[in-house]
């Protein structure tokens, strides 16, 4: 059974990086307006698997063999799952970015540490201090009004936000070292994304692809390295975030992960004009007061342990 990990400071700067990456990441895929988000979904997983093998060869790490898989096929099984999750979440995530959704994206990512937090909660025993829980509190309030006033459920963001958290949950379970799970995540699904990409191929229906064998239209060879790109540019947030699972609390996690969607927030309506309104204003406020009470909540902790590193 795995165990509650305990909070450290290279687990939350290491969770800090990926959800700082992966708040960049809709300035990547604005280059892919209207993408297909199925193509884009068969390319990262196709070329993940080549580039998680450099990744493992240039920090001199080894996979392990067939007999240690074999030996661990629970984790194996796992790495399966928690595969098929992140297609979910990486999917709704894609399509709200490439289809001018950014704020549908932000809101997801909101809504995820409140999934994690309950998920840790309820099947890792994490326990959650005042500051958590009144930021919790604040996080429901604040996604409530905004369900109330715009009268409807954002499925897309719930989906994005909800699986994400899953994923999380699902790697605590995982025995495999981050990039051993993360390798193997993707080389489960390749000959799935790699017959796809075939199929769109053969039947002139890849947009990737589009006039690598035709005499009449030219081939874009920028918008096939994008798609290509989708691999590394996906996998590296992953890859840190991966790293961090083991060294804190899935609770704390959750908290963190407010950076991502407050970049997003940010790019959304400061850089690519999205309507930004008194709902999600009030929303947002609500959710951020929940975020500055934790923060002030941690910050006398923090100099402590530094003090006693120091020491």
């Amino acid at each position: 059974m795995p165990h509650t990990s305990r909070p450290t400071f290279q687990g939350n700067a290491l969770a800090a990086f990926a959800f700082i990456l992966w708040g960049l990441m809709p300035l990547y895929f604005q280059m892919l307006p209207g993408a297909d988000t199925n193509e884009l979904q068969a390319f990262r997983i196709t070329f993940s698997v080549p580039f998680m093998l450099l990744v493992i060869l240039v920090l001199g790490k080894k996979l392990p063999s067939l007999a240690a898989l074999k030996a661990d096929k629970r984790s194996v099984a796992l790495c399966g799952l928690a595969a098929v999750i992140m297609c979910f979440s990486w999917y709704s995530f894609t399509w709200a970015i490439t289809h001018g959704q950014v704020l549908a994206a932000s809101l997801g990512f909101f809504i995820n540490p409140l999934f994690a937090i309950g998920l840790g909660v309820v099947f890792l025993g994490d326990k959650l201090s005042k500051a958590q829980s009144l930021a919790v509190i604040l996080g429901i309030c604040g996604i409530s009004y905004m369900i109330f006033n715009y009268g409807e459920l954002p499925w897309l963001s719930l989906c994005m936000g909800g699986f994400f958290a899953l994923y999380g949950l699902c790697k605590k379970f995982i025995r495999f070292d981050s990039m051993t799970s993360v390798t193997l995540e993707a080389a489960l699904l390749m000959p799935i994304a790699l017959s796809y990409l075939l199929w769109l191929g053969l039947s002139e229906q890849s947009t990737a692809l589009a006039g690598l064998f035709s005499e009449v239209q030219a081939f874009d060879w920028r918008q096939l390295f994008l798609y290509m790109g989708t691999a590394p540019v996906t996998l590296m947030p992953l890859i840190f975030f991966a790293l961090a699972i083991s060294r804190t609390s899935l609770s704390m996690i959750g908290l963190m992960q407010y950076i991502e969607p407050s970049m997003h927030f940010l790019l959304a309506v400061l850089l690519f004009n999205e309507h930004f309104d008194q709902v999600k204003a009030v929303s947002f406020a609500l959710i951020w007061t929940g975020l500055l009470v934790c923060s002030l909540e941690a910050l006398p902790k923090l100099r402590r342990k530094h003090a006693s590193v120091k020491s």
